[in-house]
């Protein structure tokens, strides 16, 4: 194998990309990407190029979504879809312990983690960064969810940078893309419609590399041309976000206007039904139940995601703490854009849009908070990018 150095940029012919899946799969990797199912562009398990959403592209808007047809053979050439990253790492639905009977009292055995390392094709800037957060989340803190941490340690990133924004993307505001700056073990940017299809391929960590040196047509140097072009597909991109939020003074903005009008009128439209929780790449909330066996031998403990937005979920000592929609979506809104940063150090917003493209009446978080920074008399206090 041809020795490979962090840091390096290559030049990976489009033809020669089937190799990078051979290449994963020789170093014991199962690769999840994306592909097309159900009208979408989702993450899942796929084996080969053909898997791949060739030549399709999507429109997004507040409460919209669509895949049209593209004029070339582009890979990678769409924004988010509806999944995450975050259900490979964090399982909807998940077995957490079981407990058998032993006599007087119970054994314990936890649920093992088992599957293969997995290699996550096509992760954007923002979902890189949504990684991060789910990193404080989960693994940041006294408390360590094993599943996650044993899951995280074995993935391999693999970025491509993006080449459109979405209808509904605002990450520029976020400072989370729309250019992928660290995290991953490989960064790729598709560069077609200027000469020959290929990539340059970025290598970023000693994982990437031995991947790279996989590779059965090992990848040539890059030229300068192609980084140049890498670097002005970026930048067209970030110059042609669909959204906008201005994030200076944030958290403090929403804190001293909990009573503001504006949360009424977005109630008034707001269907509680979970979607942007859903579909976010941040979002942690869970409920866990106990399942016991009807001869009580045995019980299993089960997590699942959960929302905010669902009353029961704001039961205490059998009462609703939130009974009304408006104080659930405040309270949303509040801890992602705000209250995050008290527990986390960081935002939980990503600005990957996809709570405004998914929301079936198009709330619009970014007009939300414009609408209430208008306001005569609103203020956002003191205080940076908070």
């Amino acid at each position: 194998m041809t020795e490979v150095a962090v840091g390096a940029k290559l030049t990976l012919e489009r033809a020669d990309f089937p190799g990078l899946f051979s290449a994963l799969a020789g170093a014991g990797y199962e690769i999840v990407g994306p592909t097309v199912r159900d009208s979408a562009i989702v993450y899942d398990r796929i084996h080969g190029v053909d898997d791949l959403p060739v030549g399709w592209t999507d429109k997004q808007d507040g409460g919209k979504y669509r895949l049209e047809r593209r004029a070339d053979a582009a890979l990678f050439g769409y924004n988010v879809g509806p999944f995450t990253w975050k259900k490979f790492l964090y399982p909807a639905h998940e077995r957490l312990w079981t407990a058998r009977k032993d006599g007087t009292s119970f054994t314990v055995a936890p649920e093992p983690v088992d599957g293969p390392p997995l290699a996550f094709l096509g992760m954007r800037a923002c979902e890189l960064a949504a990684l991060d957060v789910t990193d404080k989340v989960f693994q940041g803190g006294p408390v360590v969810d094993p599943g996650y941490r044993t899951r995280r340690a074995r993935i391999l990133r693999i970025a491509v940078q993006c080449a459109q924004a979405g209808g509904t993307c605002f990450c520029v505001s976020m400072g989370t893309g729309p250019g992928v700056r660290q995290g991953a073990d490989l960064v790729l940017t598709e560069i077609v419609g200027d000469g020959p299809h290929r990539f340059l391929l970025e290598v970023g960590s000693p994982a990437g590399a031995a991947v790279v040196a996989r590779l059965p047509s090992p990848p040539s140097a890059s030229p300068k041309s192609d980084e140049r072009v890498a670097h002005e597909i970026v930048e067209r991109t970030a110059r042609s976000m669909g959204r906008h939020m201005e994030a200076d003074g944030l958290r403090d903005l929403l804190k001293n206007n909990l009573e503001h009008p504006r949360w009424e009128v977005v109630a008034n439209r707001c269907l509680s039904c979970t979607n942007c929780t859903m579909v976010c790449p941040t979002c942690f909330c869970s409920s866990q139940e106990e399942v016991p066996d009807l001869d009580a031998e045995k019980v299993e403990r089960w997590r699942r995601w959960d929302s905010c937005f669902n009353l029961a979920f704001t039961e205490l000592h059998g009462a609703s703490v939130r009974k009304s929609g408006l104080s659930r979506y405040r309270q949303w809104m509040t801890h992602k854009l705000g209250t995050w940063h008290d527990q986390f150090g960081t935002s939980g917003c990503v600005g990957c849009g996809r709570c405004i493209t998914w929301c079936p009446v198009g709330i619009d978080l970014t007009e939300e908070v414009a609408a209430i920074r208008a306001t005569p008399g609103a203020t956002a206090g003191k205080g940076g990018k908070t």
